[in-house]
Formats: structure tokens, C-alpha cells, sequence
């Protein structure tokens, strides 16, 4: 495949990962049978998968967080607690979860609080993701 080819074919594939705003496309929680919206998230160097999550208001949620292997710590940050969310902790390889019922439609960034002295903190270098509640 000549230059030509392998970028077109480079284009096509950022295409369908992101949408047209340039953001990832959003994962949409489903209820399961009891009820709970589950989200496996992943954090890692300087991002978090997915990046936007769209869940139900009113509903219980609960998120499986963990981190890739490395030695870089991570946190999950997000505080919303007017809405129903209010949650910081480490992240680790083994999943920990998270869980909440969020009563306020909006959209709630979460994001790693981690920054050496004289760096860019995690969020800055993008680490960082929105949490979407729609109506039911």
C-alpha cells in the first residue's frame, strides 16, 4: 500500500472513532435486568475509555473502574453531589466500583487530580471525560 493509501486508510479509521465535534462517540449505559446501568471504565497514561458515558437519570448506576498496568498513579474524580454524584478514588488494576443514582439531567466531567510540581496535571494532558445524564 503506497503513503497515499495508508493514510486515507489511517483517515477512515479516526473517522469512525470519533463523531463529527471530533469526540469520541458515547457509550450509552443499558439497564440491566435489576435494574442498574453498568460501565466498565478503563484510565491510563493521560486517558480514560470511554471518554463519555450516557446514562439514565434516576437510575442507579455503577461504574467498574480500574487502570492499565504501569506504574503512573490515577485517580477517578467527579463531584457533582447536587446531581448525585460524588466520587474520588485511586485507581488500581484491580476493578473497584462505583456506584450512585444521578437525580440531575447534565453533563458531569470526571477526571484524574494527579500533577507533579511543574507539570501538567493528568486532566490537562487530557485525562478526562464527560458523564452525560438524559431523561429516562
Amino acid at each position: 500500500m503506497g503513503k497515499n493509501g495508508f493514510i486515507g486508510m489511517a483517515l477512515l479509521c479516526l473517522a469512525f472513532a470519533f463523531n463529527a465535534h471530533g469526540e469520541e462517540k458515547a457509550f450509552r449505559a443499558v439497564p440491566d435486568n435489576d435494574g442498574v446501568q453498568r460501565v466498565d471504565v478503563v484510565g491510563g497514561s493521560y486517558f480514560f475509555t470511554p471518554k463519555h458515558i450516557v446514562v439514565k437519570a434516576d437510575l442507579p448506576v455503577e461504574l467498574k473502574v480500574r487502570k492499565e498496568p504501569g506504574a503512573v498513579p490515577h485517580t477517578i474524580v467527579l463531584r457533582a453531589p447536587d446531581a448525585g454524584i460524588d466520587f474520588a478514588m485511586e485507581l488500581d488494576k484491580e476493578p473497584k466500583t462505583v456506584k450512585f443514582t444521578p437525580t440531575k439531567v447534565g453533563r458531569y466531567q470526571f477526571f484524574c487530580d494527579k500533577k507533579l510540581p511543574f507539570l501538567e496535571s493528568h486532566r490537562e494532558k487530557g485525562m478526562f471525560g464527560i458523564l452525560e445524564v438524559v431523561a429516562q
